[in-house]
């Protein structure tokens, strides 16, 4: 297949096959008699393999060690388990920061609702922030 069809049946574009190719996540393609670079449809199963980790938040550096991990023959079950238990962590970390962050902007924003703009105290900027 061709870049194009490539990156439509995985649903990227040609310019991410390429930055993937160049970041050493996809092998190189062989190429037609003409220069157009000929991929196989492995290469469209390894391209929605790394749409999928992109999707559960995976960095390309770690999909690209599951990659490794794989081509030397070994499953990388564990390593995936491992992280996605950190994604986890990372992802309770932060939506208890944004639960925190939403508590003190609705504190301002219903003082700022109750407020009386005539009675700011003119040598603050805002005195609800």
């Amino acid at each position: 297949m061709r870049i194009g069809e490539t990156a439509a049946a995985a649903g990227l574009t040609a310019k991410t096959l390429r930055f993937y190719e160049d970041r050493g996540l996809l092998p190189v393609a062989d190429r037609a008699p003409n220069g157009y670079r000929d991929y196989t449809r492995e290469t469209v199963d390894r391209l929605e393999f790394i749409r999928r980790g992109r999707t559960a938040g995976l960095t390309l550096a770690q999909i690209g060690d599951i990659l490794r991990i794989r081509e030397t023959g070994h499953a990388p079950c564990i390593h995936v388990r491992d992280l996605l238990a950190a994604q986890l962590e990372d992802l309770d970390a932060r939506i208890a920061e944004l639960t925190a962050l939403r508590a003190t902007v609705a504190d301002v924003h219903d003082a700022a609702a109750a407020g009386d703009p005539k009675a700011c105290d003119p040598t603050l900027i805002c005195s609800y922030l």
